[in-house]
This record gives structure tokens, C-alpha cells and sequence, in this order.
């Protein structure tokens, strides 16, 4: 909704729909190159834009990281779905941690991005994670019900160490088993 007359927002101009979408396909191609503090101009500069027209579209960075991430989002979001009829609900959620770690790892500066807008319910990050968290709580209830994870255990803290795994992954290329052991370490820690 328009939030100046109350009706739904108008479709983009089709200039602007191939301005929206060159700069989410750069913005992507750079963040995976350069990782997520890559300069705003230098994505508009690629996409062959002013930064006035990257900020008409993507107001803060963190809209932007959104924006990028969605599709991503989404498929996370197919998954977790596929795995609540998993036979081991423990490993079902772990799959899904993994995935997340995996998804972050595409992206230098994904995870601390993650985290800090963990703390920011209004932030378009926050936004675009809610579902994930909503998304880890049914596979986390589902493995609590099943007695195979401690019952302190929060989809908060679990999403928030998931991003510390994938921070630590990223800050240790040289150790490509480095996630693979940490979590392994959170599902031990998982069942108490």
C-alpha cells in the first residue's frame, strides 16, 4: 500500500523495472565478488546508474542486501518446508542450519550483516529474516516434541549462532571443515 493514499503501489515504469532489476543482478554479482560492504556507487556505477536511481529503488543498503537475498530466502524457505516431514527432526533442523551457513558463505559479510540486524526489528534484514526465524522455530518445536533437543534451546540462539559459524567460516578460508565442526558441535550441544 501507498502509504500517502492508501492504495496499492504503482508497477514500475518498464525503464525503471530494467533499472530495479540490473541493479539487483549487479548488486548480487558484487556482493559475491566483494563481499557486502562493496560501495553503493560502484553497484550503481556498474548497473549503469546514477546513485539518485539506486536509492529511489533501495533506500538503505540494507533494503538492498534484502532484495538481493530474497530468492535465496525463498529457496531456504522451500527447504525447511521439505525437511518438516523428515524422519529425525534433530537432523532435520541441523540440515537446515547447514543451509543457512551455506547460503551466508556465498556472501563475505553476510553473516555479520545478519547479526547486527538481528537487534534491529525494523531493519529490511529483519524483515526479510523473520520468516527464516519462523521457518527454524517449526523445525525446532518439531525436534523438541520429539525429545531429541533441550528444551532451552531458542530459535534465537540458534539463528545467531548459526551466523557466528558462518562469520568464523568466512574469517578461516583455509579451513573448509571449519562450519562442518562447529556444527556438529551445536548438535551435541543441542540434545544436552
Amino acid at each position: 500500500m501507498d502509504g500517502k493514499t492508501g492504495s496499492p503501489p504503482r508497477p514500475l515504469r518498464a525503464d525503471a523495472r530494467r533499472n530495479h532489476d540490473r541493479l539487483l543482478a549487479t548488486a548480487r554479482t558484487a556482493f559475491a565478488e566483494h563481499g557486502t560492504d562493496t560501495s553503493l556507487e560502484d553497484v550503481a556505477r556498474r548497473a549503469g546508474v546514477g546513485i539518485g536511481t539506486l536509492y529511489r529503488h533501495f533506500p538503505t543498503r540494507q533494503a538492498l542486501l534484502s532484495a538481493v537475498f530474497q530468492s535465496e530466502v525463498d529457496i531456504l524457505l522451500t527447504r525447511s518446508r521439505e525437511l518438516l516431514s523428515a524422519e529425525q527432526p534433530c537432523t532435520a533442523l541441523i540440515e537446515w542450519l547447514r543451509a543457512i551457513i551455506t547460503h551466508a558463505g556465498l556472501y563475505r559479510g553476510l553473516a555479520r550483516a545478519l547479526m547486527s540486524a538481528s537487534g534491529d526489528a525494523g531493519s529490511a534484514l529483519a524483515r526479510c529474516s523473520e520468516p527464516m526465524r519462523e521457518a527454524g522455530d517449526a523445525l525446532l518445536v518439531r525436534a523438541r516434541d520429539a525429545g531429541s533437543v533441550r528444551a532451552d534451546v531458542t530459535i534465537a540462539d540458534l539463528m545467531q549462532l548459526t551466523n557466528a559459524i558462518a562469520l568464523a567460516a568466512e574469517q578461516s578460508p583455509d579451513d573448509p571443515e571449519l562450519a562442518d565442526r562447529l556444527l556438529a558441535l551445536t548438535y551435541r550441544g543441542l540434545k544436552g
